[in-house]
C-alpha cells in the first residue's frame, strides 16, 4: 500500500466502524484515531517542512553571498539581479518535493547597511498524513529569505597556531602551513578595498615572540626577567646558608636537583655550564644561574662577588679541608685544633641589559592572563612579562636559532607578507594555548600592545579568533602548573577557560551582539595513544559547529576551509 493511498483507506475503515453495531470499542477507535494520526503525522510532516526550510536558507544564503560578490566586483548589472539570482538559487536547491514559488531580489546601492541584496524564497510542500484531517492540511506552506550587507562591514581575523614540538610529527606543520595560507588567499578575496579585511598570525609555544626590537615599549614586566632567582614573582629560590662564603674558585652553590638550576661560566652563554665559581678572566667571582630546569627560563644576569676584608672558618676539627671554598681558603693548626679559613664576600645581583632580550612574552599575573586589560604602569601586573625561555640551551626567541619562535604579525593585510610569516614557522617548545589565545584577542584589540587599526565608526566590524592545536596543554608561566607533562594540564586549561568565557561575553557595543566568532581546532593524530578530546578547546568554541576534532593531517585544510565558507557567511544578515 502506498503512502498516498492511505489516507482514502482510512476514511473506508472509518465508515466501516461508523455503521458497526456488534460493540462500541470499534466505533470509539474510529472516533479516535482520525486525530491520533492527524497529530503523529503533523510532527512527521513539519519535521519534511523544515527539512526544506532549512535546505531553502542555506540556498538563498549563498545565492545572497554570490549576488553580493558579483555587484561588489561590477561583474553583473543591476538589470541581471533577478535572473542571476534565479540561476544561482535553482542550480543550490535541490529538495525535490517541494513545489517553489520565483524567488524574488531587492538591491538596495546604498542604506543605513551599506549596500545590501535581499532575496526572498517561498514554496509548499504536501503533507503525506495530515491530509487525513481534511482538504485544507493538503499541503503547508513556508518562506524564508536572506540579506547580505557589504561597503559597510568589515573583518578581522586573528590565527593563533601551534608551533610546538609534537607539530613536527605526522606531516601537521606543512598542512597547518598550506591551510593557513589557504583561508589567507579566501578571504583576501572578500576584500573590495586595503583594510576591508585584516589578519593577524599568532605563532604560540609556552610564550609568544612579540619581537626583540620591543624591548623599549612600556607595556613589557621587566621584574621576573631582571631579578635574581630569589626576587622571582612566580618561583622564588632560597640562598644557600654559607653564602658570604661563596667566592672565585668555590663550588657553584646551587644544584638542578635543590633549587632547578647550577651555574654557567658567563651572563649570556647558557650552553656552557660551570661546577665552579670561575677564578679569572672577565666573570672571575661571577656566580651566572644556568636555565631553570622546571621553567625553562634563564635568569638574566649574575651576582658578583666583592670581597669584605674579612674571613669566617670553612670548616673545623681533624678533618677540615677546603674542598669546595673559595681560593682563598687557607688550614691552620692540626688534629682536632685545625681550622679552615675562607675570604668573606658580598653579592650584588647584576641584571644583563634589557637589549639582550630576545623577544619572548610569558602569561600575565593573574588574574589578567583571562583578561584584555589594556597594559598600563599604574597598575604594573596588567604589564606583560619578558621571558628568556630556552629549549635545547637555544634562546627560543632568537632570531637565527633553529628553530626560533615566528614572532606574533599584528593585524595586517599585507597577504604576501603574512604568507611568509606562516612558511617560516617551526615547530619545537610546550603546549600553553592560553598565551595564543591571549595574544589573538589582544592583535584585535586597539591600543598597546599590538595597536589594532581604529575602527571606522561608519563601518560595521565582524571579528574571528582561531585557535589551532595539536596537543593538550602541558606547560606555562607556572612550573607547578604543568613542566611539560599533560598530566599536570588541569590548571592551565581552567585558566584556558576563564578566558574563553571572557571572550565569548564580550559585547559589541553597536549591536549588543557576540564581538567575537571562536572557532577551535584540535589535530589529533596519534594512532597508538591518541588525546582525549579536549574539554577546554571543545568548550571554548562560539557553537558546536565552530570546534574542529582532527584525526588526520589531511583534514587540516578541509577544516580552514570550512571556516573560512563560516566567516563569509557572517557578512550575512538574516
Amino acid at each position: 500500500m502506498s503512502i498516498a493511498s492511505l489516507p482514502s483507506q482510512f476514511r473506508v475503515l472509518a465508515r466501516r466502524f461508523a455503521g458497526a453495531d456488534k460493540g462500541n470499542v470499534a466505533t470509539m477507535f474510529a472516533i479516535a484515531i482520525l486525530p491520533l494520526l492527524g497529530l503523529v503525522g503533523a510532527a512527521v510532516d513539519y519535521s519534511r517542512v523544515s527539512s526544506a526550510r532549512s535546505t531553502m536558507q542555506a540556498a538563498l544564503d549563498s545565492t545572497a553571498l554570490m549576488l553580493s560578490k558579483d555587484l561588489a566586483s561590477g561583474t553583473i548589472s543591476e538589470s541581471q539581479i533577478t535572473a542571476k539570482a534565479r540561476d544561482y538559487f535553482g542550480a543550490l536547491y535541490t529538495n525535490k518535493e517541494a513545489t517553489t514559488a520565483p524567488i524574488t531580489t531587492t538591491y538596495t546601492p546604498s542604506g543605513p547597511m551599506g549596500s545590501t541584496i535581499k532575496v526572498d524564497g517561498s514554496g509548499s510542500l504536501p503533507t503525506n498524513f495530515m491530509r487525513v484531517l481534511g482538504s485544507n492540511f493538503g499541503n503547508i506552506n513556508f518562506n524564508t529569505s536572506s540579506t547580505t550587507a557589504w561597503g559597510n562591514v568589515r573583518m578581522r581575523v586573528a590565527m593563533a597556531l601551534d608551533n610546538t614540538g609534537s607539530m613536527a610529527s605526522d606531516g601537521k606543520i606543512g598542512a597547518l602551513q598550506t591551510a593557513a595560507k589557504s583561508l589567507i588567499d579566501q578571504l583576501s578575496g572578500l576584500a573590495k578595498n586595503p583594510g576591508d579585511i585584516y589578519v593577524s598570525i599568532i605563532p604560540f609555544a609556552k610564550t609568544v615572540n612579540v619581537g626583540s626590537s620591543k624591548y623599549a615599549e612600556t607595556w613589557i614586566d621587566w621584574r621576573d626577567w631582571e631579578n635574581p632567582p630569589t626576587q622571582q614573582q612566580v618561583v622564588s629560590v632560597s640562598l644557600p646558608s654559607n653564602w658570604s662564603k661563596v667566592g672565585p674558585g668555590s663550588d657553584c652553590p646551587f644544584t638542578n636537583n635543590n633549587d632547578g638550576f647550577s651555574c654557567q661560566v658567563n651572563p649570556t652563554n647558557a650552553s656552557s655550564t660551570t661546577s665552579s665559581v670561575p677564578s679569572s678572566g672577565t666573570y672571575a667571582g661571577y656566580i651566572c644561574p644556568t636555565v631553570d630546569a622546571n621553567s625553562h627560563t634563564l635568569y638574566n644576569g649574575c651576582w658578583n662577588s666583592v670581597a669584605t676584608g674579612s674571613t669566617a672558618n670553612y670548616s673545623t676539627g681533624t678533618w677540615a679541608n677546603c674542598n669546595g671554598a673559595n681560593d682563598s681558603c687557607t688550614c691552620t693548626g692540626s688534629n682536632s685544633s685545625k681550622v679552615c679559613t675562607v675570604s668573606t664576600y658580598n653579592h650584588t645581583w647584576i641584571a644583563n641589559a634589557r637589549s639582550t632580550w630576545t623577544g619572548c612574552i610569558a602569561d600575565r599575573n593573574q588574574d589578567y592572563d583571562t583578561k584584555n586589560t589594556t597594559p598600563t604602569l599604574t597598575t604594573i601586573d596588567t604589564l606583560f612579562p619578558a621571558n628568556q625561555y630556552y629549549e635545547n640551551n637555544e634562546a627560543y626567541c632568537k632570531t637565527g636559532n633553529s628553530p626560533p619562535l615566528q614572532p606574533i604579525v599584528p593585524l595586517s593585510y599585507d597577504w604576501t607578507a603574512l604568507k611568509s610569516a606562516i612558511d617560516a614557522m617551526k615547530p619545537t617548545g610546550g603546549t600553553n594555548q592560553g598565551i595564543g589565545l591571549a595574544w589573538a584577542w589582544q592583535s584585535l584589540m586597539s591600543g598597546a600592545p599590538l595597536s589594532a587599526p581604529d575602527e571606522d565608526p561608519n563601518y560595521t566590524y565582524k571579528k574571528a579568533i582561531i585557535l589551532l592545536s595539536d596537543g593538550l596543554n602541558t606547560e606555562n608561566r607556572w612550573p607547578a602548573n604543568g613542566n611539560g607533562q599533560t598530566q599536570f594540564n588541569g590548571a592551565i586549561d581552567a585558566r584556558q577557560k576563564i578566558m574563553c568565557d571572557n571572550i565569548k561575553a564580550a559585547k559589541d557595543p553597536k549591536t549588543n551582539q557576540p564581538a567575537y566568532t571562536i572557532y577551535t581546532i584540535q589535530v589529533n593524530t596519534s594512532t597508538n595513544d591518541p588525546d582525549p578530546v579536549s574539554t577546554v578547546l571543545q568548550n571554548c568554541a562560539s557553537a558546536p559547529e565552530n570546534f574542529f576534532h582532527i584525526r588526520s593531517a589531511t583534514q587540516t585544510v578541509t577544516a580552514f576551509t570550512s571556516i573560512g565558507n563560516s566567516l563569509s557567511k557572517l557578512r550575512v544578515a538574516r
